[in-house]
């Protein structure tokens, strides 16, 4: 019945896919009647959650672990760390970048210093420094824990039906969907739409995708014959905006304008340009 499934990012743990599925279905036909289309009934779109599995017993009573920068221990966190306080320097005015990056990166100060930078910057919203690193270890876990991967990608797995034509991937979602369509090559899934993806970055995600890139190409996900990338130019997460290159060259890379709220889902998906890519698996074949 779910011709769309929709699957979240980080930071959704105390949601679920009812309260996901209410905020994304409005933004969702905002952006199919920009693109002149429209859905014949509500059920035709369905929203795969996995963020419970991320909701463990935190150290503090505010509902998020009291994580400070002595919990930024793994070179990986460390990385990436550097890698969204460069892209942050670069999209909006006023932040200044990490002067000597390869260096810093060893030293005390290096990752207060940036957690002082993101926790202030505009992607992040003036968050306390513990949420910040609470998402970055939430992408780390689902890399790292082979247990949680496959854990979350069983709930795209659920789904998904034989009338299931796209399927949509928010931030961490577009890792998850990608993923899960390789390992399923056997379904009707025609259209891929990954929004605000992380996909792209080097050594840190894109080198550790499974299945693994060869020849510094990544696999094609399945059966899928359209793949739509979309990106804000301001999104901090989607560093690279660009998979084309990544994938066989066969990835349509498009950019759209969020606003002030550049990875924000229901922006992306009020966009005509997301709107345009899942219509084209809405046509009738």
């Amino acid at each position: 019945m779910a011709k769309i499934v929709a699957v979240h990012g980080i930071n959704q743990e105390f949601r679920g896919s009812n309260t996901i599925h209410a905020e994304w279905l409005p933004a969702l036909k905002d952006g199919l009647e920009r693109a002149g289309a429209k859905l014949e009934s509500e059920q035709e779109f369905r929203c795969a959650f996995y963020g419970d599995l991320f909701r463990g017993r935190p150290k503090s009573g505010t509902g998020i672990p009291n994580y400070d920068a002595n919990d930024v221990e793994s070179d990986w966190e460390k990385e990436l760390l550097l890698q969204w306080w460069e892209e942050a320097a670069k999209v909006e005015d006023g932040i200044r970048g990490p002067s000597e990056p390869s260096r810093e990166k060893s030293t005390p100060g290096f990752v207060q210093k940036a957690l002082t930078v993101l926790s202030n910057s505009k992607y992040f919203g003036g968050v306390a420094e513990s949420i910040v690193i609470y998402y970055l270890k939430q992408v780390r876990n689902y890399l790292h824990r082979q247990d949680l991967r496959q854990q979350i990608r069983e709930r795209v797995v659920e789904a998904i039906d034989e009338d299931t034509r796209v399927l949509v991937g928010h931030s961490l979602g577009s890792i998850v969907c990608y993923e899960t369509l390789c390992q399923h090559p056997e379904w009707p899934v025609k259209v891929f739409v990954t929004l605000g993806s992380p996909l792209g970055i080097r050594r840190l995600i894109f080198d550790r995708l499974d299945p693994a890139p060869q020849d510094n190409l990544g696999q094609w996900p399945g059966s899928v014959e359209k793949w739509i990338n979309i990106a804000d130019q301001g999104d901090v997460v989607a560093l690279v905006k660009r998979l084309n290159p990544l994938f066989h060259g066969s990835v349509e890379d498009k950019l759209v304008d969020n606003g002030a709220n550049a990875h924000d889902a229901s922006r992306y998906f009020t966009a005509a340009e997301t709107g345009e890519a899942i219509k084209l698996g809405l046509i009738d074949e």
